[in-house]
């Protein structure tokens, strides 16, 4: 049934009626091994069927348009993916089928078995989910004529409610058959492995069925292939089936009973007269006709070849369904960037899509996926726009309870600029939360955001009737290729890359050619690691090149978040350490690097290092990655980078977020310094803005990684990370490029809520926020959320920031309960202010995460009501002898760390950054 509503998708894209029986999540579409080559021919024709939804992206219809930025030869992966063109494709894509040996008509699409999966994705690439279910094709008013003319279909019933198809042969099947090849026809299996213990009965049924149908020439018929096995149980050993028994396991039963009743029909079948006669013959002596096994094979294979030319043709449909979705975002790009300035200026909507469009293999890896891309409920605050509304697309079924919380929250924009509780408005007529009806149909397929609102037909019609005649654009968050396919059907722009080009740019690797690009710093490092001896090789002369590097990092090129990061403090466990560091200060640095010696220790290092990364290297996520050995079969198969960490006791890192816009221009949107409360190589939240890196270098940074990102394709929002620590040696500050994310950021959600409920100001150029002044009134007036501290009224503002706060205990009580314990203990947003504490809620189902954003005027005063916060909850949720799971406790201790840090900065604020110490006077 899964099969049978898929294909009718794909063939008819535009009957919703289809797309709204996707309810089977468990289903397996499982295809064949496709292994020659040769062209079909295809009729291509147009249809009227596309919705008359007017919009003003619907752009007439052009040629090929090609990617404008072509890859350079050095930007391409060494590894075993390859490139064509800008598309990402596997060799298998290209592959076609060959004419049939025998012509008949259309037979239906067999179940295929699991070893075939693999096949599937060899074929459809990301496009298909690693259980194989292919892709239907949205609906659009296309604007490359690509159309398909609609085949005829029939399907198989699901799994062991086999249907077994027998076309009868037009024409004498002459041809000398493999007889294993029936044996190993995946339905014929099927069929077998659940009848097994009557399976010689029910082959003997067939072989009488296949033998009239023949001698009658029907031209298709369709068999239940559950309800055979039954009547052929039901008939003595010797006894034959009638013709209504026969009759009685055909789904078509009327069409086939009019061919076997037509006088003389028998005459026209296999055989002839002669075969009729032979019949006959043998019905009057009792004899069981036999069923010679060269026609049961050829019957077969021209049923499983037609299947396959039908997937062959499929295959093509969503090939040139990509390619017209490729044109047409790269045309509605150009028509975007061309009025981008009117657009930006103007009333307009907003379709935020938080998906996180990750490889397969890596969302298989995302717990909580769904909660993962519900993290940026933030983006909602681009109302503070006058000019902007905003669709937002959330991958979880929110409560009343929770809309009614964000109802609030975005009401009280005007009560935020006026310092008046009883300002708050009703703005629901300028944002829509919209959740997609499919995500709860594929709980085992780990589908992108994208792909969910692509396979939910009526919250796609609801985008239509809300963007008809209006200037919107999409804003994704991962880009996929589905990204490109939801963009198409509403027939809007999406501000965003290229899939292929965010892949590719977004790995470790990829990363580090457009830093190279740029010219910035950038660790001691290699990347495109995908081999055992070249990872030893290339360490092995890292470290003798930096023997002042204590710490090296191992990281996979697809991971994110830290979850494919490891490293290794090689220094304290290499054995030979001490003696290179002798032969380094006997020779000195001239001679040292053209002596003999070196070229030793080069082999020594490397014969020590394969024993030490095996007993030393820990990975970050220890779960994932228990062993060296786990983590290297993911490294080199992925493949990585290896950098330096810095030799530092002061090390910072921070993110700055950027926006490329349609017309080329390149923005600093917001920066912070992150905080690491699982570790220091995971980033779990943000203090805005940064305060470790002068603004001006990192300025002019941002601004040729920007450029280096543009010349390369890139457009829309990206976060570049970097890490800012003191040389050991000159005592002069290093700022390195470490990593790169082409897509929306947590932080620069975070920081739009901070902008929305401060009326305020971020100025990445002086990395400085200024809120509008708050006003001193009575208590009374104070907001709605709570009370907080009473500092006196200012302008510049500093928060404290984090997405990612888990806690087990939190799902115990309701967030109507904690919100009321907070107001109690006095944690809440004080409205005149502008200032205090404000709550992310994500989900009311498991409710074990949330995050938190605490806003102040000192950066000291807000790190320690944070971390204030977080030790009311625990101790409010938590019982005893049951604290839970969570990441609170690291959360405090990491800040505790930076307020000692902090105070000491202090001392040295005047002397060493006088930037950020007349922000503060000011």
């Amino acid at each position: 049934q899964q099969v049978e509503m898929d294909f009718k998708i794909m063939l008819d894209p535009e009957n919703t009626d289809s797309k709204a029986g996707l309810k089977h999540p468990n289903d397996e579409t499982r295809l064949p091994l496709i292994t020659k080559k040769k062209s079909a021919p295809m009729c291509i024709q147009k249809t009227g069927k596309d919705p008359p939804v007017t919009s003003p992206w619907a752009l007439p219809a052009f040629h090929s348009l090609g990617s404008p930025f072509p890859l350079a030869e050095e930007d391409t992966p060494k590894g075993t993916l390859s490139l064509t063109g800008q598309r990402l494709l596997l060799p298998a894509a290209e592959r076609t089928l060959p004419a049939p040996p025998v012509v008949s008509r259309a037979a239906p699409f067999p179940e295929f078995p699991r070893q075939h999966k693999k096949s599937a994705e060899a074929i459809y690439g990301t496009y298909s989910s690693s259980k194989g279910n292919i892709a239907p094709l949205p609906s659009s008013n296309s604007m490359v004529s690509t159309r398909k003319s609609k085949p005829e279909w029939r399907y198989p019933a699901q799994h062991l409610d086999s249907e077994v198809h027998i076309p009868s042969q037009t024409q004498d099947p002459c041809l000398d058959w493999d007889i294993a090849v029936h044996q190993k026809a995946p339905h014929f299996l099927a069929l077998q492995h659940h009848h097994h213990s009557s399976w010689g009965s029910t082959v003997g049924f067939l072989e009488h069925t296949e033998k009239l149908l023949k001698d009658h020439a029907v031209p298709l018929a369709t068999i239940n292939g559950q309800k055979s096995p039954q009547i052929a149980s039901d008939l003595d050993f010797e006894e034959n089936p009638t013709k209504s028994d026969i009759l009685s396991v055909i789904k078509n039963q009327s069409a086939v009973a009019k061919i076997l009743k037509r006088a003389g029909q028998s005459c026209r079948g296999q055989g002839g007269s002669t075969g009729a006669a032979a019949e006959g013959q043998r019905r009057r002596h009792g004899a069981v006709p036999g069923w010679g096994q060269q026609q049961w094979a050829a019957a077969v294979i021209s049923t499983s070849w037609h299947s396959w030319h039908h997937l062959a043709r499929v295959r093509n449909t969503l090939r040139e369904a990509r390619h017209r979705h490729l044109e047409n975002f790269y045309s509605r790009a150009k028509h975007l960037a061309a009025n981008w300035n009117r657009i930006r200026t103007s009333r307009r909507t907003i379709i935020h899509i938080p998906s996180l469009g990750y490889s397969q293999h890596i969302r298989e890896h995302i717990p909580d996926l769904a909660l993962q891309q519900n993290l940026q409920m933030g983006r909602l605050c681009d109302i503070l726009d006058a000019n902007v509304d905003v669709i937002y697309i959330c991958p979880l079924a929110l409560s009343e309870e929770l809309l009614q919380y964000y109802n609030k929250l975005l009401g009280l924009q005007a009560a935020v600029r006026s310092g008046n509780p009883e300002d708050m408005a009703d703005l629901q007529d300028r944002f829509k939360i919209l959740t997609p009806e499919a995500i709860n149909s594929f709980p085992e397929h780990h589908m992108c955001l994208a792909t969910v609102l692509k396979y939910s037909p009526r919250t796609m019609q609801r985008l239509q009737v809300l963007l008809q005649g209006r200037d919107a654009y999409v804003v994704g968050g991962v880009p996929h290729l589905d990204d490109l396919a939801v963009a198409d059907q509403l027939q809007v722009p999406l501000l965003g890359s290229e899939p292929a080009v965010a892949q590719l740019y977004s790995t470790k690797s990829g990363s580090k050619r457009i830093f190279a690009s740029a010219g910035v710093p950038t660790p001691p490092g290699e990347w495109d690691i995908h081999s055992r001896e070249q990872l030893l090789r290339a360490l092995s002369q890292l470290i003798l090149d930096h023997l002042e590097v204590q710490r090296w990092l191992f990281k996979v090129d697809d991971e994110h978040g830290g979850n494919g990061t490891a490293f290794c403090d090689v220094l304290s466990h290499l054995e030979c350490y001490p003696w290179i560091q002798r032969e380094c200060q006997g020779h000195g640095p001239e001679v040292w690097s053209e002596s003999q010696a070196r070229e030793l220790a080069l082999v020594k290092i490397s014969q020590e290092l394969p024993g030490l990364l095996a007993q030393h290297v820990q990975p970050v996520n220890e779960k994932r990655f228990p062993t060296w050995e786990k983590f290297l079969q993911t490294f080199l198969t992925q493949g990585g980078v290896i950098e330096a960490f810095p030799s530092s006791a002061s090390v910072t890192n921070l993110t700055v977020d950027l926006l490329i816009e349609p017309t080329g221009e390149v923005t600093l949107l917001s920066s912070g310094d992150q905080l690491h409360a699982e570790g220091p190589l995971r980033s779990s939240g943000t203090t805005i803005p940064q305060r470790s890196v002068d603004p001006e270098v990192l300025k002019v940074l941002c601004w040729k990684i920007g450029e280096a990102c543009k010349s390369k394709g890139v457009l829309g929002y990206f976060s570049v990370d970097f890490v800012a620590f003191t040389h050991p040696q000159t005592r002069e500050q290093q700022v390195w490029a470490t990593d790169l994310d082409l897509c929306y950021s947590d932080q620069l959600a975070l920081s739009q809520l901070l902008l929305y409920m401060t009326d305020g100001n971020l100025d990445c150029g002086s990395s400085c926020l200024q809120g509008s002044l708050g006003s001193r009134e009575s208590k009374s007036q104070r907001g709605i959320l709570g009370c907080s501290l009473q500092p006196a009224p200012s302008s510049p503002r500093c928060a404290v920031a984090s997405s990612q706060l888990r806690h087990s205990s939190l799902s115990g009580i309701s967030y109507n309960l904690l919100l009321h314990i907070c107001k109690a203990h006095g944690v809440g947003f004080d409205l005149q202010e502008k200032q205090g504490t404000l709550f992310l809620l994500y989900e009311d189902q498991k409710r074990h995460s949330l995050g938190m954003i605490t806003i102040g005027e000192d950066l000291q005063g807000v790190l320690l009501t944070f971390a204030r916060n977080l030790f009311i909850i625990h101790q409010e949720i938590s019982a005893p002898n049951m604290q839970g799971e969570t990441n609170f406790k690291m959360a405090i201790r990491d800040i505790e760390a930076i307020l000692g840090v902090t105070a000491e900065n202090k001392l040295r604020l005047e002397e060493e950054q006088p930037w950020e110490a007349d922000a503060l006077k000011e």
